[in-house]
């Protein structure tokens, strides 16, 4: 205290300059070990739970600044696309309407193919009709013929008679009327008897593809050697015709009362 009293006041104001920052410097001194000790952990010994969560903060970061740059991305593809389709749209060509010609020929076509169904079904029908009433015709036709056959008889062409009879037979009716044709003929000859069947009504009774019951009126005038004039008889039979191929044959005889 007498030196700074006796000292000149420059030399005071230095000596208290100089005195201040030795105090400074001493307490920064004083301050800086502690801080560096609490901040630098010690060597080799790295703490564990702020690595993770550094590495954790890390990667967060990274997949939210992927997933920012994928929705740029769409953002930015979406015109791109928007902007294709519109040139894809003015790109194809417009449909123009079908002309009246084309429309005609489409609708001529149609009626040309509907007309040729009606027409093959038309065809097919009639052919049915006819080939059901060339049936009909058959099955009336021989019915009409077996009946005039068994009633027209002469003594002088029974054997050709007889024969005519069995050319149109067929089933049980051929094999009865073989087994009594030649006893038959020889009593045609002794009586020298002639019969001749007429033909008066005639119709199909029923019929199917495979046979037919016919009806048949017959005026029959007989004559032989001790009656040459007969009053003539009507007769009524029932003969049924079998399909036999492409023809048809009696193969049954009934008189009907």
């Amino acid at each position: 205290m007498a030196d700074d009293a006796a000292a000149p006041d420059g030399e005071l104001t230095t000596s208290r300059a100089d005195s201040a920052k030795t105090t400074d410097k001493e307490a920064s001194g004083a301050v800086e070990p502690e801080s560096t000790a609490a901040d630098v952990p010690e060597t080799g010994k790295p703490e564990p739970a702020a690595a993770t969560e550094a590495a954790t903060a890390t990667k967060a970061d990274a997949a939210t600044e992927a997933d920012d740059a994928k929705a740029d991305d769409a953002e930015a593809g979406a015109p791109a696309e928007a902007a294709n389709a519109d040139e894809a749209e003015e790109s194809a060509p417009a449909r123009t309407p079908m002309s009246h010609v084309k429309i005609a020929l489409i609708a001529g076509l149609v009626a040309v193919v509907a007309l040729a169904g009606l027409t093959g079904w038309l065809g097919f029908q009639a052919y049915q009709a006819k080939q059901t009433q060339d049936l009909r015709s058959l099955y009336l036709q021989v019915g009409r013929q077996g009946a005039l056959n068994l009633t027209t008889i002469g003594y002088e062409n029974a054997e050709a008679d007889v024969q005519r009879i069995l050319d149109s037979a067929t089933g049980t009716f051929y094999d009865d009327f073989q087994r009594r044709a030649e006893p038959f003929v020889e009593v045609v000859k002794q009586a020298q008897s002639t019969s001749e069947g007429t033909i008066a009504e005639a119709g199909l009774e029923s019929f199917s593809d495979d046979e037919a019951q016919v009806l048949v009126a017959v005026t029959v005038r007989t004559s032989n050697a001790g009656a040459p004039d007969q009053a003539p008889r009507a007769w009524r039979m029932r003969i049924s015709v079998e399909k036999v191929g492409d023809e048809a044959k009696v193969s049954n005889v009934e008189f009907v009362p």
